[in-house]
């Protein structure tokens, strides 16, 4: 690889995880995984359970340090920063339901969040301020389709609704990338199709990752797949190339995962 291509492979990729393990006690969850998760695209990961999804998940956003190997973020090594060192530098989580204030209205929810950003940078300033975050806490539930339900509060919106508005919360901090966790799990298939559409949506403005167990959407909405088994990397991808990949079809696509 040439200098010149692998700065443009640099450009290219918003994080990437070169060799990265984790250990819990004496089992070896993930072992040596280097993926580069492009720019402005829908990455999923996906694979059997126990496969290591979830704890190189927790590792993108900072939950999990890997017990070796780094974590590049835009150029910059962040391996071992605090998860919320990782928010401040543009990484948000889509976090689940239960982190949503039940009996506060859907935009109170997102008003708060937006509070608790601004804040940060010493932002707390009077009535006009606050008014402002209601006006771009409103444009954030717009972006996610609850408008309408701008004064329900939390606890009285659908299922579909409130993992929507979980995303709307995660979307106040403006990350670059956006990482989802199964954000379809539980939903009917309407709710299911509106998540779908919500995400191609997100991914015109951001760079999503999720993870999600349904090879149905997976294959429909992502632009690169990663495989992961056992705690190694399977196989990486368009649909297309993890669709006709051997060793994917023999350990996953062929145990009946829909």
């Amino acid at each position: 690889m040439t200098a010149e291509h692998s700065d443009a492979s640099t450009h290219d990729t918003l994080i990437e995880t070169r060799n990265v393990s984790k250990r819990f006690g004496g089992f070896l969850a993930l072992k040596d995984i280097s993926v580069r998760i492009p720019r402005g695209k829908l990455t999923s990961i996906i694979g059997p359970n126990g496969a290591g999804k979830s704890t190189y998940f927790n590792m993108l956003s900072g939950a999990h340090t890997p017990s070796g190997g780094q974590v590049i973020f835009d150029g910059q090594d962040i391996t071992g920063l605090k998860p919320h060192d990782f928010a401040h530098i543009g990484i948000a989580k889509s976090f689940q339901i239960t982190n949503l204030f039940p009996r506060f209205t859907a935009l109170e929810n997102v008003r708060i969040a937006l509070q608790a950003h601004v804040s940060r940078y010493g932002l707390w300033r009077k009535r006009s301020a606050l008014a402002g975050l209601e006006e771009r806490a409103m444009d954030l539930l717009r972006t996610v389709g609850l408008q309408d339900r701008a004064r329900h509060r939390a606890h009285e919106l659908a299922h579909g609704q409130q993992r929507s508005l979980e995303i709307a919360v995660a979307l106040a901090a403006d990350p670059k990338l956006l990482l989802m966790d199964e954000p379809t799990a539980g939903m009917s298939p309407e709710e299911t199709r509106t998540m779908m559409h919500l995400i191609r949506e997100l991914v015109e403005a951001r760079t999503v990752v999720l993870v999600e167990h349904k090879m149905k959407m997976v294959m429909g909405i992502s632009d690169r797949i990663v495989v992961l088994h056992h705690g190694e990397l399977l196989a990486e991808g368009t649909p297309d190339d993890i669709r006709s990949d051997e060793q994917v079809k023999r350990v996953y696509l062929g145990q009946g995962n829909h």
